[in-house]
């Protein structure tokens, strides 16, 4: 979908992009192609080009910052498709205070996690290997609380929360109960486990219970894993219903 979005071009609105859409401007080659054909006015059509042949060129050179800085955050779920393989799925446990005490990360093939008083200070030079971060809440929640822990990284991926973006697709609630209404399935042996849990596994584990820790990492997973199916089904969806409206006449 990135490759078909004029949107973080200056002064192109979304109205201009359906536009060229229902013009058959499809995608930014098939623009450049025929770059006379496309009923756009001045000073806009220069802008477009422009601005096409510079999306071309920082897509092609991984430049993922130049996308994460014009497209507007709500939009950023349109670079999903083009970034799969360079996403990382996050999430945090916390100690019920200001101290993390576990980051997960899932690549869409494996988990890694970070754990206070281990590999947590590992995190920071890890996540800047990816292009694209997808959270639940992470833009009030778990980001805000990484940069607390390490000021010094700067979260310059494109980033895909899940919880506003779900709800633009009718699916409310919490992380769990949204996983509940779409029939995705937990280890048994964690079903009905919460933060709270969570926090109540970490301090076992502080206490010297170091089997709380493996429940806690497990429990860690299950949130990061359950991540990629959801950012699928809103990629897919919000495509969908761009398209719809797009053809509409």
């Amino acid at each position: 979908m990135l490759v078909q979005t004029y949107i973080h071009i200056p002064g192109i609105t979304q109205e201009i992009e359906v536009s060229l859409w229902r013009q058959g401007a499809s995608d930014w080659e098939t623009l450049l192609e025929t770059p006379d054909r496309w009923r756009v006015s001045e000073p806009y059509r220069s802008a477009l080009i422009a601005g096409v042949e510079r999306s071309i060129e920082a897509f092609e050179q991984g430049d993922y910052p130049y996308f994460a800085t014009r497209l507007p955050l709500r939009e950023h779920w349109r670079a999903y498709e083009e970034y799969r393989h360079e996403t990382a799925f996050l999430d945090i446990e916390t100690d019920g205070a200001n101290t993390i005490t576990v980051i997960g990360v899932y690549d869409g093939e494996e988990v890694y996690q970070f754990v206070q008083g281990d590999n947590l200070d590992e995190f920071p030079e890890f996540i800047r290997e990816f292009s694209m971060l997808v959270t639940f809440n992470g833009l009030h929640f778990d980001l805000p609380m990484i940069n607390r822990q390490f000021p010094a990284l700067a979260f310059d991926q494109l980033h895909l929360d899940l919880c506003p973006t779900l709800r633009r697709v009718g699916l409310r609630g919490g992380l769990k109960r949204i996983e509940e209404t779409l029939g995705l399935v937990r280890d048994p042996d964690l079903e009905g486990m919460d933060g709270m849990d969570a926090i109540r596994l970490w301090k076992a584990y502080r206490l010297g219970h170091h089997s709380a820790l493996e429940t806690l990492l497990r429990y860690n997973r299950e949130d990061i894993v359950n991540l990629k199916p959801l950012a699928n089904l809103a990629y897919t969806r919000l495509r969908e219903r761009l398209w719809r409206q797009a053809t509409a006449l």
